[in-house]
């Protein structure tokens, strides 16, 4: 029965292809790829001829119907720019299409950015928590961040050069002396692993380059507990520093750092003072 193989490709290193991954572009009837270019380059250095056939996530509406109907005679291969298809990577469109037409999907497994920088980042991988990309935009980041300000398991996320140090600077500000695993342009010639605090690795990358894997550990402690005490004491600490001249910014990452609570908790505090101070 014709089948569509999702198959993932070399992060970089063109070597990393397995045998039966290449075996399968060889024996479909097209290949579905994320960029021709790139594929066109994959399929030139292993000497394989298959007709190539662009699927993005513009053209998908119209692509679909186009490798349904080639699916329902012959094979098709389905792969992305670099890595696995489907993850952080388009593909899900197709894929799902095709279980609804009752075509078999099958994964041919490769190469794979996140697996490869937490086996290298030093921090647990038994569970860790894959978020993709990171929102383009700061507050959507701060607020991502808030919300996983307590999550103990390991953090994965993917960033771009162009953006990586205004990351960088949002996830000290939210998480401050968390350590991190850099990993630049992995199985590449210039690959790169920078380990240290979120400090170290915003003072290190000053000129960016290339694609990044973050690895962030998870909140090493118990969040303290909500309680009116501890709301109290940390009003009374912001209404002390505001009377030293501080503003709103300075006088809540003070109280945070000294506190442990959440920056949105302490946030709160400072406006609620506000509204009662004359």
């Amino acid at each position: 029965m014709p089948t569509l193989y999702v198959v993932g490709t070399p992060i970089g290193n063109l070597e990393d292809m397995s045998a039966r991954a290449l075996r399968v572009l060889r024996d479909v009837e097209v290949i579905a790829t994320e960029d021709t270019r790139t594929t066109k380059k994959l399929l030139t250095h292993y000497d394989i001829h298959t007709k190539l056939i662009s699927f993005q996530e513009h053209n998908a509406p119209a692509r679909i119907p186009q490798l349904l109907g080639i699916l329902e005679e012959n094979d098709v291969a389905l792969v992305t720019e670099a890595g696995t298809p489907g993850v952080s990577d388009p593909g899900v469109s197709l894929v799902a299409a095709a279980g609804e037409a009752g075509v078999p999907v099958v994964s041919v497994p490769g190469p794979s950015s996140v697996t490869a920088a937490v086996s290298i980042s030093g921090f647990p991988g038994e569970r860790f928590n894959f978020i993709g990309f990171l929102p383009r935009r700061k507050g959507d980041r701060k607020r991502l961040f808030e919300s996983l300000a307590n999550e103990r398991q390991t953090i994965v996320a993917l960033e771009s050069p162009h953006r990586i140090k205004a990351s960088l600077v949002d996830m000290l500000e939210v998480w401050q002396t968390r350590r991190i695993a850099v990993c630049r342009e992995l199985t590449k010639i210039h690959e790169e692993v920078f380990r240290g605090t979120l400090q170290a690795a915003l003072d290190y990358f000053q000129e960016p380059r290339g694609e990044f894997t973050l690895v962030i550990e998870g909140a090493t402690s118990k969040p303290p507990a909500d309680t009116e005490s501890t709301r109290s004491t940390a009003k009374e600490e912001l209404l002390r520093l505001k009377s030293q001249g501080l503003g709103a910014k300075e006088a809540v990452a003070v109280v945070v750092k000294s506190t442990g609570m959440p920056r949105k908790v302490v946030y709160s505090l400072w406006l609620e003072n506000q509204a009662r101070t004359p």
